[in-house]
């Protein structure tokens, strides 16, 4: 089986290393990353275990045919990214492993073979070849775009187990993504402007504003015609509360860890989608969108 992965940071990177000791993969990632890996291979530690993994990289992709295409690149770049590189698409599979609400429309506009992911890991750069995995939120989920049960999601489910990342598929993938986009509204930006784990995110004065940012989320998840595997916000908040937040308290969000590298942060394909798809519908979403007025306001204080 032949993979590429475009745009390899932390996550594709790791997803590439544990995938390439069974099947044939290649990561188009920054230069300063292949050469370093090219150098002293690529350190992986933390809950997926400690080794040091050499697999093919670079900034220039070797031709096809390909079988899946994984894109794990930041939302901001999933256009371009699909402007780059659809001559390589072809027959293969176009998997979005992304964070936020919309990659998936996006990348449809190019390809009909259209594959949603939701990966719920933490990963934490520790140099340009070694990533940290730190807390493990639940299973990769993997299915055909928008819905239907799929056997190309099933065979790179059942790829990502044999190589040791938990995984499954789903029929119902745009409702696995809202429900992480829920957990990543709720948590990533506050974690961020407060720069604190989500565990102390339990605090009543924080809790209060999370309560506000899911009814508001739910609200737009109805208009849209999103099944979510919980039925209303408080039920889904007893579940952020006593299952998600709790394996994930000590880490510190990917938007926090982009902001301390002054680095653009995601927040307007998070919070930002509620806030759009919230207009659309006509329906009040004052407290993401202030969520997102902080978000720029503290990448503007420290990215500049």
């Amino acid at each position: 089986m032949r993979i590429l992965i475009l745009g390899a940071g932390a996550v594709g990177l790791s997803v590439a290393a544990k995938l390439s000791k069974y099947a044939d993969v290649f990561a188009v990632c920054r230069e300063r990353c292949s050469t370093s890996i090219e150098k002293d291979g690529f350190i992986l530690t933390g809950i997926w275990g400690t080794e040091t993994v050499r697999f093919p990289c670079g900034i220039t992709p070797p031709k096809g045919p390909w079988d899946y295409i994984i894109i794990s690149t930041k939302a901001t770049a999933t256009r371009e990214i699909c402007n780059q590189y659809n001559h390589l698409f072809g027959d293969a599979e176009i998997v979005s492993l992304q964070n936020g609400i919309g990659n998936e429309d996006v990348i449809a506009e190019y390809t009909d073979k259209v594959i949603g992911a939701m990966i719920i890991t933490g990963f934490e750069w520790k140099a340009d070849n070694a990533v940290f995995v730190s807390v493990d939120g639940g299973a990769t989920a993997f299915g055909r775009y928008p819905g239907g049960a799929d056997r190309k999601a099933e065979l790179l489910a059942e790829l990502f187990n044999k190589a040791g990342m938990r995984a499954n598929a789903t029929d119902n993938i745009r409702g696995i993504i809202w429900s992480k986009a829920l957990y990543s509204c709720s948590l990533n930006p506050l974690g961020a402007i407060m720069e604190c784990p989500y565990g102390d995110l339990l605090k009543e004065p924080a809790w209060n504003i999370i309560t506000r940012i899911v009814h508001e989320a739910f609200e737009v998840a109805r208009a849209e015609n999103v099944t979510l595997a919980q039925k209303t916000a408080d039920e889904y908040l007893v579940f952020l509360k006593t299952k998600k937040i709790p394996p994930t308290a000590a880490h510190f969000s990917s938007m926090y860890q982009d902001i301390a590298a002054g680095r653009k942060t995601e927040i307007d394909y998070i919070n930002g989608a509620i806030v759009s798809l919230g207009k659309k519908h006509e329906i009040p979403t004052t407290v993401n969108e202030t969520i997102v007025n902080l978000t720029h306001f503290k990448e503007e204080l420290s990215c500049g």
